[in-house]
């Protein structure tokens, strides 16, 4: 079985924070309600970047940088 990737478009948010909770700051510094949201299960980064008017790209170098990738 293949390591979830962090730039699968499918991950929820709720599983990507869960993999990788050094990502739950690029989220709050944003102001993003989406640290635990009864939706992050559902949402994705791109729903996310979409809701919050973000660059996606922009965003997941972010949580990229965050995690040292």
């Amino acid at each position: 079985m293949k390591p979830p990737l962090m730039d699968d478009p499918e991950m929820p948010l709720d599983t990507l924070m869960s993999l990788w909770p050094e990502t739950v700051s690029v989220f709050l510094r944003h102001k993003m309600l989406c640290v635990g949201c009864m939706v992050a299960s559902f949402h994705t980064v791109i729903d996310a970047c979409r809701e919050y008017d973000l660059d996606e790209w922009v965003f997941r170098a972010e949580l990229h940088a965050a995690v040292g990738i």
